[in-house]
């Protein structure tokens, strides 16, 4: 399973898709507070995540306590930013590992950059581009993950498998 860690996320919007993105993968979400938005119930239902149910989310004081509850990770950890020295093509990942993304306005804390160093990984973008919105990004690396294990347990033909080829109406 891949676990999805976002340290204190600030816009609900993007959590709400990184959300999804976990409902439609069975990835877990970790979220560390400080939270940008309330993730009660009653929060989550006002939000219309109707697919707040199918995702395992679990919600941390703090790194200490998210490390406390989860030892393991230290050793099977991504740190996903922009200032990485590598492309997050570059390495393989563990099947059961942990991808983590910081707070929208300012990125994961520069103090876990420099002790994890070597297991950040950024994706590539055109010179002078800020960065890639985080949803799109949490996305962009768990597939990476799955594509490297053949998208274990995923659905991979749609509907249309079973059509025949359409011909071409135009030459």
């Amino acid at each position: 399973m891949i676990h999805i860690v976002l340290v204190e996320p600030e816009i609900p919007q993007n959590t709400g898709n990184i959300a999804r993105t976990c409902a439609v993968t069975r990835s877990s979400l970790h979220l560390i507070r400080p939270l940008g938005f309330d993730v009660s119930e009653r929060a989550v239902r006002r939000a219309g995540l109707d697919y707040w149910s199918q995702v395992s989310v679990t919600v941390y004081e703090d790194l200490t306590d998210f490390f406390t509850q989860h030892p393991d990770a230290a050793e099977h950890l991504w740190l996903a930013t922009t200032k990485a020295p590598r492309a997050y093509t570059q390495v393989r990942y563990e099947e059961d590992c942990y991808l983590f993304f910081g707070k929208e306005t300012a990125g994961l804390p520069e103090w876990f950059r420099r002790k994890y160093y070597n297991r950040c990984v950024r994706i590539p973008m055109f010179p002078g581009a800020r960065c890639l919105n985080l949803s799109n990004s949490a996305a962009v690396l768990t597939y990476e993950v799955l594509r490297q294990h053949d998208f274990p347990g995923l659905t991979r033909d749609g509907e249309m498998t079973e059509l025949a080829p359409v011909q071409t109406l135009f030459r």
